[in-house]
C-alpha cells in the first residue's frame, strides 16, 4: 500500500517511509493513497476477534506482507501488548443507564497512547534492526504521549528519544513518568511554555529536511500514520462490543464518543467510518474548543490563549490531525487541503468552505465541556456506578449524560472512549470531591531519582534541540566505529 501527503507535493512512500517520516516533506500528513472497503462479510468475520486480533487485521491491511510478513507482524503485535495489565488489553465497562466506557488505559503508563505507541515502537525496531540503522525520535507532549513513547523505546539500542514537556502544564504523575526513566537513550527537557509553544522548535527542526535526513530524525506524535492505524482498532472494538446484532440489514449503527485534543483518535474513527464501519462520531473537547467550533460553524481558528483545564492532555489549540479529516472530506483533494492549511498557518484563522463544512457536520457532531461539567460528570458516575472516571473520559461521558437528561431516547447504542485512568489525575479526582485510588507503581514514582534538562524562556529552544540531536548522532557513530573495531 502506498501513502501520499495530504498536501500533494511530496513523493509517495510505503508504510516504512510513512512510519519514519512523521510529517511529509511538504508539511502535510501521510494518508493511504486508496482506502480499502470492508464488506459486510469481513465485518462479520472480524466481529468475534479480540482487540489484538483487530489490530493484526488492520495492520495487515495497511502495511502489506511484502514489508512485514504476517507471522512477523503477529509476533510484533503480541510483543507490543505483552506488558498490558488487562488480559483483553482493552476492556468495556457496561455501567448503568446504557453507559458503555471503553477502557483504553491498561498499558504501562495508564493511558491510551500505550496501545498505538507500543506497536509503533515494535515496527520501528523491526525495520531498524534489519538495516542496522539508528533514529532519534523527537516528541512534544501535553502529558501522555511523552511517557508512553519513552516506555515503548526505553533501552532500545537503535533509538534515542528526546521529549519536550511543558513544565507545570502536566500533572505531577505524568511528569514523573517521564523524568524518572534514566535509561541512556532517554533525554527529557522541561520547557517553560505550553504544549503549543514547545511544538514550534520541533516543527522548525523538522522543516530543515537536510538536517532531518542527516540525523535520521522522526516524530512519534499522533501525526505519525502508524499511531492512527492502530487507533482505528479502538473504533472497531467499540462497535463489535456494543452493536446489538450483526444479523440486521443494514448493519446497526453505534455512536462512538471521542474525547480529543490533537484529533488523532478522531481521524482514526473517521477513517474507520470511511472504510465501512457503521459508526456515528461525536467529538468531545474541553474549553479549548477549536474542533467544536469547526464542526458547528466551520470556524477553524485559534483562540487567543490555550486555556488550562482539568483535562490537561487535551489543552491543545492546534489539532493537527484535522488536516487528515479535511483531506478525506474534500475527496482526497490535496490542492484544496494545501490551500486551507497554508492559510491557517499564515493567518491562524480559517473559515471552511460551505461544502466542506456541511460534509463535516454530516460526518460527526461535537460538544465542548467546562471544568464544572467535568467535575459534575465524575461525581455523578461515581454516585451511580462507584466508577472513577479520569477528567478526559468525563468529557466523553458528559455527552452521554446530556443526551439522557434531555430524554432523547435513542435505539443507537453509545460507547464513550476512556483515554486514561483516573489514577493519573488525583488532583482532578480530589476537585470532584472523590477519593483518588493510586496504584503502588504510581506511588513509587515519588521516591525515584529524576533527570530533566530545563529549557527556559530566553533560551534558544531550537538551538538546544539541534545541539542535542547532533551530539546523539556523534555518539551513535562512535558506537558503530567501536563495534566494527
Amino acid at each position: 500500500m502506498w501513502y501520499v501527503s495530504t498536501r500533494g507535493m511530496a513523493p509517495r512512500v510505503d508504510f516504512e517511509g510513512a512510519l519514519f517520516s512523521g510529517y511529509a516533506s511538504d508539511g502535510g500528513l501521510f494518508m493511504p493513497e486508496e482506502l480499502p472497503q470492508l464488506n459486510r462479510e469481513t465485518l462479520c468475520q472480524w466481529s468475534t476477534l479480540s482487540y489484538p486480533g483487530l489490530v493484526k487485521e488492520l495492520c495487515a491491511l495497511f502495511i502489506g506482507s511484502e514489508l512485514i510478513p504476517k507471522d512477523d507482524l503477529n509476533d510484533l503485535i503480541d510483543r507490543a501488548f505483552s506488558r498490558f495489565r488487562h488480559r483483553d488489553v482493552v476492556h468495556l465497562s457496561r455501567l448503568r443507564n446504557g453507559l458503555n466506557v471503553l477502557e483504553l488505559w491498561h498499558g504501562v503508563t495508564y493511558a491510551f497512547k500505550d496501545l498505538s505507541l507500543s506497536c509503533t515502537a515494535q515496527f520501528l525496531q523491526y525495520f531498524l534492526e534489519k538495516k542496522e540503522k539508528h533514529v532519534t525520535v523527537v516528541i512534544g507532549t501535553s502529558g501522555d504521549t511523552g511517557s508512553a513513547a519513552i516506555e515503548s523505546v526505553q533501552g532500545a539500542k537503535n533509538v534515542d528519544i528526546i521529549v519536550l514537556l511543558p513544565k507545570g502544564h502536566c500533572t505531577k504523575i505524568q511528569e514523573l513518568q517521564m523524568t524518572t526513566v534514566l535509561k541512556e537513550n532517554v533525554h527529557v527537557f522541561g520547557v517553560e511554555g505550553n504544549s503549543d509553544e514547545l511544538d514550534e522548535p520541533i516543527k522548525a527542526v523538522f522543516a530543515d529536511t537536510v538536517f532531518v535526513k542527516k540525523h535520521n530524525l522522526m516524530s512519534l506524535n499522533s501525526i505519525n500514520w502508524s499511531r492512527i492505524l492502530v487507533q482505528m482498532a479502538h473504533h472497531f472494538f467499540a462497535y463489535f462490543q456494543c452493536a446489538p446484532s450483526l444479523d440486521t440489514h443494514p448493519l446497526p449503527l453505534v455512536e462512538v464518543v471521542v474525547p480529543t485534543g490533537a484529533a488523532g483518535n478522531l481521524a482514526a474513527g473517521y477513517i474507520a467510518q470511511k472504510i465501512g464501519l457503521p459508526i456515528r462520531l461525536v467529538v468531545a473537547v474541553n474549553r479549548n474548543d477549536i474542533i467544536h467550533r469547526t464542526v458547528q460553524q466551520g470556524d477553524f481558528s485559534l483562540s487567543e490563549v490555550v486555556k488550562s483545564t482539568l483535562a490537561s492532555a487535551m489543552d491543545i489549540q492546534v489539532p493537527y490531525n484535522m488536516e487528515r479529516v479535511f483531506w478525506l472530506l474534500s475527496g482526497s483533494d490535496s490542492q484544496v487541503t494545501r490551500a486551507l492549511m497554508e492559510q491557517f498557518e499564515r493567518t491562524q484563522s480559517l473559515n471552511l468552505p460551505k461544502e466542506l463544512h456541511s460534509k463535516l457536520s454530516e460526518a460527526m457532531t461535537s460538544e465542548s465541556v467546562s471544568d464544572e461539567a467535568i467535575i459534575q460528570t465524575m461525581g455523578r458516575c461515581w454516585d451511580e456506578n462507584q466508577y472513577l472516571l479520569c477528567p478526559h473520559s468525563a468529557v466523553a461521558v458528559n455527552y452521554h449524560y446530556q443526551q439522557m437528561d434531555r430524554q432523547q431516547p435513542s435505539s443507537t447504542p453509545r460507547c464513550c472512549l476512556a483515554p486514561a485512568s483516573a489514577a493519573k489525575f488525583p488532583e482532578a479526582v480530589l476537585a470532584a470531591g472523590l477519593t483518588p485510588e493510586t496504584p503502588a507503581e504510581i506511588r513509587a514514582l515519588e521516591h525515584k531519582e529524576t533527570r530533566c534538562t530545563p529549557m527556559r524562556r530566553g533560551d534558544t529552544w531550537m538551538l538546544m534541540l539541534r545541539d542535542t540531536i547532533e551530539d546523539l548522532s556523534r555518539r551513535w557513530k562512535g558506537h558503530v566505529l567501536n563495534a566494527s573495531q
